[in-house]
């Protein structure tokens, strides 16, 4: 079907707002960072919440910041490990703030967001490490943060996605169970991103090259700084990188696993729904037709990106039901 008719209202009026101004990959990281940033504050104010505190958790190399969404009142209540989306390169604490809000808010869970360390200065795998670092600190804190540390679930979009998927993965090998992993338009196979790459593509990478709010060559830029320095054919084939190639999929959290149709990386996505699925994990999986990646920052302004967090609320709380 054609690009939803809302969206590419919005599409358009951004076109128009951004015309002349270079593309995401034609940017240096930190010019994009600040652009992305833009983005999280360009749709109003985000939602109050009874409390948010930044502060830092020991990680493999040095303190990693985060920031704590809590309801009101005593708990112990569930809680969310979420990392933001922006390709291992951009995003950070602010860029998915109104995120963690409405989370926090909707689900009545503890939201602990973590500000990951980011390419080029950080080259895989530190982002990874990080993630994992912070929710093993979480499942050991609980208590500090007036959560149970028998609900907690993992949750990220894009990049984040990916890395939910990875930590999905490292919480079923140490014994940490999750009620859930949110897997938001995941990355999940990397191979593809890799310019040298000689195998098959995705027909969603063909297909969606340019296509609104991420493009085939946004993705290859996000991929050459992550990996810089190290040997692209490698880590697009390390399982922590593209979970999608882990060895076993048996025994992972269950999944609630959102796509979109005109995003270069909803095959991956697809793909990993199926993955699961055929290894017996329980996945809610919907491709959400007509719409682009970025959807689920767009709650504000657009419909079917309300929808998404009222399904991805609905999928957590039922999570923390059992």
């Amino acid at each position: 079907m054609p690009l939803n008719p809302q969206t590419e209202q919005l599409v358009n009026g951004l076109n128009t707002a951004n015309e002349g101004r270079p593309a995401t990959h034609e940017l240096e990281p930190d010019v994009a960072r600040a652009g992305y940033r833009a983005l999280g504050t360009a749709f109003g104010p985000a939602p109050e919440v009874p409390s948010v505190r930044d502060r830092t958790i020991k990680g493999p190399a040095g303190d990693i910041p985060v920031r704590i969404y809590s309801p009101a009142g005593e708990g112990p209540y569930p809680l969310i490990v979420y990392f933001h989306g922006g390709g291992w390169v951009i995003g950070d604490l602010e860029t998915h703030d109104r995120e963690c809000r409405l989370l926090c808010n909707d689900t009545g869970a503890v939201v602990m967001a973590v500000d990951y360390r980011l390419a080029p200065e950080h080259p895989f795998p530190a982002s990874h490490e990080d993630c994992w670092a912070a929710t093993q600190w979480a499942g050991r804190h609980a208590a500090e943060l007036a959560a149970d540390p028998a609900r907690i679930a993992v949750a990220g979009d894009s990049a984040g996605g990916n890395l939910a998927a990875y930590v999905a993965l490292m919480a079923r090998d140490a014994g940490l169970a999750l009620a859930l992993q949110v897997l938001i338009y995941p990355a999940t196979d990397a191979r593809g991103h890799n310019p040298a790459y000689a195998g098959e593509r995705y027909p969603s990478l063909i297909e969606n090259s340019e296509a609104p709010f991420l493009t085939r060559d946004t993705m290859t830029y996000f991929f050459r700084h992550l990996t810089v320095g190290l040997d692209a054919g490698e880590v697009a084939n390390d399982w922590r990188m593209s979970p999608l190639l882990a060895s076993s999929h048996e025994g992972l959290a269950p999944a609630f696993i959102a796509t979109c149709e005109f995003d270069p990386i909803r095959d991956e996505g697809n793909a990993y729904a199926e993955k699961l699925t055929d290894a017996g994990v329980t996945v809610t999986h919907k491709c959400w037709p007509g719409q682009p990646h970025l959807l689920f920052q767009l709650s504000p302004v657009l419909d079917d990106g309300k929808a998404l967090m009222a399904e991805t609320v609905a999928a957590l709380k039922t999570a923390f039901d059992r």
